[in-house]
């Protein structure tokens, strides 16, 4: 029995309902990283990111594979760039009444 596409959707959502995953993704918007470079860019402990990509890779949001020593991270597809580009302007959007953070979205110009 297959799941229904809105129970899908909201499974993919809950999937980015998680801070350190956002940054994640943020992070590799820009190509593969390493989970050192990662860990070094995100204020957790090595346990929580590894849950956390973890989380990511079941979601087959991201890939990982290893290059020599280092274990890599890539985004699995370049929608998921494309998603959190979309999750800024929407942001951009609705928070019109929440001065500072817009001003910080406009300013930045990227999701990172």
């Amino acid at each position: 029995m297959s799941v229904p596409l809105y129970q899908a959707k909201a499974e993919l959502f809950r999937t980015l309902g998680h801070p350190v995953r956002i940054r994640v993704l943020e992070l590799l918007q820009d190509g593969p990283l390493p989970v050192r470079d990662l860990l070094a860019a995100i204020d957790v402990e090595a346990s929580n990111l590894s849950q956390q990509l973890a989380v990511l890779r079941r979601a087959g949001m991201v890939t990982s594979y290893r290059d020599g020593p280092l274990v890599m991270y890539a985004l699995s597809t370049p929608d998921v760039a494309d998603l959190l580009a979309a999750g800024r302007r929407i942001l951009g959007a609705v928070l019109t009444d929440r001065d500072a953070l817009l001003d910080e979205l406009r300013a930045s110009g990227t999701d990172r």
